[in-house]
């Protein structure tokens, strides 16, 4: 490649695009990999964030390929994983499965596991694994009826976003803010600079400002 190198980001999550740009980062191309996110059976929640990042990385690096002005670009593709303890809660389409994983969190502890994999110019995978802890006060249902209503929930792992109305249930946090809304920054910008993609530093030494 020659000049600046190209960044392709393999998702359609206008989210995920917020993040990326939060991080100073303009991806040259959206290539979203539709990828079959049904767990396998047994398949641990850590370990399903893991392979469904990857397969997302696969099939944008063969989209890539087919293209001569993005050939050789880095791909960034990434999966977000909400568990109660070993069981994985579906990305909601159906009003049911919202109201569900709401009141299966209501009041507890979960999990949410953010996988980011990173393909190199030379083809090469990296990945990273960020587990973030949360826990929700107790919803009522008017709290779950009215959330239902927005429509926030759909498509999101867990059944909500906690970027939007969902943020007034969170109770704790521990782990990355960041890696619940769909993309862990600190951990993906030390991955591409650990590859060679050209970011600023200052951002990586907590001990300066960040640039203006």
């Amino acid at each position: 490649m020659t000049g600046r190198p190209k960044l392709v980001l393999a998702s359609g999550s206008p989210r995920r695009l917020t993040l990326v740009n939060q991080a100073g980062l303009d991806p040259d191309a959206l290539r979203p990999a539709e990828v079959d996110e049904t767990p396998k059976r047994g398949e641990l929640p850590r370990a399903c964030a893991n392979r469904l990042a990857r397969e997302k990385a696969e099939v944008a690096l063969a989209a890539v390929k087919a293209e001569d002005d993005l050939r050789g670009a880095y791909i960034l593709a990434a999966d977000t994983v909400v568990s109660v303890g070993r069981r994985i809660l579906p990305k909601a389409e159906l009003l049911d499965e919202a109201g569900q994983c709401l009141r299966l969190l209501s009041g507890r502890n979960h999990r949410v596991y953010t996988s980011v994999c990173l393909v190199t110019p030379k083809e090469t995978f990296r990945q990273r694994l960020v587990e973030t802890r949360v826990r929700f006060k107790r919803l009522s249902e008017q709290d779950i009826e009215t959330y239902l209503a927005s429509g926030e929930w759909r498509g999101k792992a867990g059944g909500y976003a906690v970027q939007g109305l969902a943020g007034t249930f969170v109770v704790k946090i521990v782990g990355s803010y960041t890696g619940i809304v769909g993309l862990p920054l600190y951990e993906t910008v030390t991955l591409l600079a650990g590859e060679g993609f050209p970011i600023h530093q200052g951002w990586l030494n907590p001990t300066n400002p960040m640039p203006a």
